[in-house]
C-alpha cells in the first residue's frame, strides 16, 4: 500500500513524497503537460536554430531563427514557473538566460543578414552560448537537487554546459574554432533530457535510492 508523507528538500521547499512513488512537486500551478512542452522546445531548437543558420542569406531562415528564439523564450519561462517556489532565484536567472540567448541569435542573424555584418551571426551565436552555458548550471543544479530530474542526469546537463560555456569563451577570445567540439556533451544532454521530458515531464521518473541522502524517506515527524 502506498503511503504519503511531507519531506523538506534541501532549500526548504515542501514536497509530497511516496514510499513507492516518485516523487511529486507541491505546486499544483506547475502542469506537467508544461514540462513535456519544455522538451518538445527544447528538441525542436535544435532543428530551428540549425536550419535557419543554415539559410541565413534567405528570409525563411530568419524566420526560423525568429522562431527558435521565440522557443527558447518559452523554455526560459517553463523553467522560471518550475523554480519559483523552489528557488526563485535561480529560476528567474534563467528566464533571463533564455531571454538574452533569445534576443542574442536572432539579433545576430539579422544583423548579418539586414545590416550587411559579415561576423554578426557567429558574434551572436558564441555570446548567445557563453551566456546560456553560464546560466544553465545553477538551474540544472537545483533541477538534479529537487525531485523532478536524477541526480546523475542533471549533473550530466551541469557538466555539458560548462563545457559549452567555456568553448563559447575560449573562440570569442582566441578566434579558434573549438565551440561546437565542446558543445558536444551539452548538445547529447539536450536531446537526452528533450525526450525525456517530452515522454514523461518533470518529476515524474526519479526514484530516490534508500542510500541516497537526500532521499525523503521519512518525514520530520517520524524521525522525532
Amino acid at each position: 500500500m502506498m503511503t504519503t508523507s511531507p519531506a523538506i528538500n534541501s532549500v526548504g521547499a515542501v514536497r509530497s513524497t511516496t514510499t513507492d512513488g516518485p516523487a511529486a512537486v507541491d505546486d499544483p500551478g506547475f502542469k506537467r503537460w508544461e514540462g513535456r512542452l519544455f522538451g518538445g522546445l527544447v528538441l525542436a531548437a535544435f532543428l530551428l536554430y540549425g536550419i535557419g543558420s543554415a539559410l541565413v542569406d534567405d528570409p525563411l531562415g530568419v524566420g526560423l531563427v525568429a522562431v527558435n528564439s521565440v522557443a527558447v523564450a518559452i523554455v526560459g519561462i517553463i523553467g522560471f514557473r518550475l523554480l519559483r517556489n523552489h528557488s526563485p532565484r535561480v529560476g528567474a536567472g534563467y528566464l533571463v538566460t533564455r531571454l538574452a540567448e533569445a534576443i542574442l541569435l536572432v539579433g545576430g542573424v539579422a544583423l548579418y543578414t539586414y545590416a550587411d555584418r559579415s561576423d554578426a551571426d557567429t558574434q551572436g551565436y558564441l555570446l548567445g552560448m557563453l551566456v546560456l552555458g553560464i546560466g544553465s548550471v545553477p538551474f540544472w543544479y537545483v533541477v538534479g537537487r529537487g525531485p523532478w530530474l536524477s541526480t546523475r542526469f542533471a549533473l550530466w546537463g551541469v557538466a555539458g554546459y560548462v563545457a559549452l560555456a567555456a568553448g563559447a569563451l575560449m573562440e570569442l577570445t582566441t578566434g579558434r574554432e573549438v565551440t561546437y567540439f565542446f558543445a558536444a556533451p551539452g548538445g547529447l544532454f539536450e536531446v537526452a533530457v528533450g525526450l525525456h521530458l517530452l515522454r514523461r515531464g518533470f518529476g515524474t521518473s526519479t526514484h530516490r535510492r534508500s542510500d541516497d541522502p537526500r532521499s525523503p524517506t521519512e518525514s520530520p515527524t517520524e524521525k522525532a
